[in-house]
């Protein structure tokens, strides 16, 4: 009878681990900054699509196809150090100053990556911008390669977001 339980509980514990290794979860980042400019001029930097001049990360952007207002549109960005980030322009609302994209192909550790940017008017001249994504690491396997984990995801996409929201608000002030 004591072999019987330590085969059920060795068991167990093997479907308990093989579970949670399939586990690949949806990472939620979101960033909000505020910047002492109307709103109006704030998504003039920010809402084309094609053009990402204003995050320092970026050293080009080229519109592939489309127009930069149109949902449809692609885009590829070239970072400072030459890498590429191929995306989809997936929905776009001049009035309400919000644009919303996806990563189709790149070199950052992500995958499934949508993202929203989003100006709102603050009162007083000033304007929230905010940045929100939600992605899962490069690596499906748990835990993941280094490099290609959760928090090389989170730390990459956490530092794009602060490192432009700062860029925004030093070139919009």
């Amino acid at each position: 009878m004591n072999r019987f339980f330590t085969t059920m509980l060795v068991s167990l514990f093997a479907m308990t681990h093989s579970a949670t290794a399939a586990i690949d979860e949806t990472i939620r980042l979101k960033e909000t900054i505020e910047i002492n400019a109307p709103a109006d001029k704030v998504w003039a930097k920010v809402g084309s699509f094609a053009d990402m001049s204003w995050h320092p990360a970026i050293a080009k952007t080229e519109l592939n196809s489309g127009k930069a207002d149109e949902v449809g549109a692609t885009r590829v960005l070239t970072t400072q150090d030459g890498g590429k980030i191929n995306e989809v322009l997936t929905s776009f609302d001049a009035t309400n100053m919000t644009m919303k994209y996806e990563i189709t192909e790149s070199v950052l550790p992500v995958r499934e990556y949508g993202a929203t940017l989003k100006v709102e008017a603050a009162g007083d001249g000033k304007s929230i911008v905010t940045w929100r994504a939600m992605f899962k690491r490069k690596d499906p396997a748990n835990p993941g390669a280094k490099g290609q984990d959760d928090e090389a995801a989170k730390a990459a996409i956490d530092g794009i977001f602060k490192s432009g929201l700062q860029n925004l608000k030093k070139i919009s002030e």
